[in-house]
């Protein structure tokens, strides 16, 4: 029975951490996450090492994996290690913890299970809710995460955001209009960081289109097989009355 109460407590915490770091503070946009799209896989490894990498690791990644996305080794090599680094290698950040815990005040976290421990829909939102807010160190503050750390690394892409909040009985009703255009429409950017985004689920879980492959396989040997195991069933009992 104890063994049991534990187990329950273990649930019931997992789920109430699953409520609270899904819990927005705005309503969250859906991703558009399909991880069978190589095509979008491959813009959004791109996009992660150029303007990711930097600061934030992938430690539980290899490059070598992402030849299951349609990479050569050759291509892995031009196109997402530029730090010296082989094809074998893990996905680590080029900046050093205590560099980035002087810079930002803590320690760029790694993204290598980020949309399992956010969800893509609040990476979506996040990463498209920057404003400019000269009252924070970086310049710069997020809807979604009221005083991140992190600055806006995209903003020559989306342009420069501003809060307008709207006050009703209500309470206040806050939103974003683009104050100064970016180098990419909004239509664009959208598109762009929704590459970013798939990218970021799959690299949560590479094996992901395997396993339900196989599970889709597992699945059919098993209804044939009981399909069989029925029919054998009959043959053996069919003179029993």
């Amino acid at each position: 029975m104890k063994k049991i109460t534990i187990a329950l407590l273990i649930l019931l915490s997992t789920a109430s951490f699953s409520v609270i770091a899904s819990e927005p503070g705005m309503p969250l946009d859906r991703a558009p996450v399909d991880i069978t799209d190589d095509a979008s896989l491959k813009r959004g490894a791109e996009t992660f090492v150029n303007y990711c990498l930097t600061c934030h690791g992938a430690s539980y990644m290899r490059y070598n994996r992402h030849r299951d996305i349609g990479y050569t080794n050759e291509e892995i090599l031009e196109k997402l290690v530029f730090t010296g680094q082989k094809v074998g290698d893990l996905m680590q950040s080029a900046m050093r913890k205590k560099e980035g815990e002087e810079w930002f005040g803590v320690v760029p976290p790694d993204l290598s299970v980020i949309a399992r421990s956010r969800g893509a829909d609040w990476l979506y939102t996040y990463l498209r809710a920057f404003y400019r807010d000269d009252a924070t160190g970086t310049g710069w503050n997020n809807l979604v995460f009221d005083r991140a750390a992190m600055p806006h690394v995209l903003y020559e892409l989306q342009g420069n955001q501003k809060l307008v909040v709207k006050t009703s009985e209500k309470g206040d009703q806050k939103s974003l209009v683009l104050d100064q255009p970016g180098q990419l429409t909004k239509a664009d950017y959208d598109k762009f960081v929704g590459d970013l985004v798939n990218y970021l689920v799959y690299l949560g879980e590479p094996h992901a289109n395997e396993r339900k492959k196989l599970g889709i396989e597992v699945m059919i040997f098993l209804f044939g097989f009981l399909g069989l195991a029925y029919l054998l069933k009959k043959e053996y009992w069919k003179d029993i009355h």
